[in-house]
């Protein structure tokens, strides 16, 4: 089994396009101001600077494509162990 990631967005960074709300719209939202933000698994949404959620076995090719495509270079998918970037602006 692949192991737990975590996700994250550099909200300083985020565009707004919606690129990872179209890919995965369980893990990402639009807030009131415009910009996405993680939200967990029962949808609350995490709106503190550097908040993670954990990506769902089930979304993780969906996340990290979200991660690889974002104009913003804002979203940071890391393994849960050892919060090694494997996706994103770092990677």
């Amino acid at each position: 089994m692949s192991e737990p990631l975590r996700v994250w967005i550099d909200q300083d960074l985020c565009t707004g396009d919606g690129l990872c709300v179209q890919y995965a719209p369980e893990v990402f939202e639009f807030d009131v101001d415009g910009l996405a933000y993680v939200k967990e698994g029962d949808g609350e949404l995490l709106a503190a600077p550097g908040a993670r959620a954990d990506v769902p076995a089930s979304l993780r090719l969906d996340v990290i494509s979200s991660a690889k495509e974002c104009p913003g270079d804002c979203i940071h998918v890391v393994r849960e162990s050892d919060g090694a970037e494997v996706a994103g602006p770092d990677a």
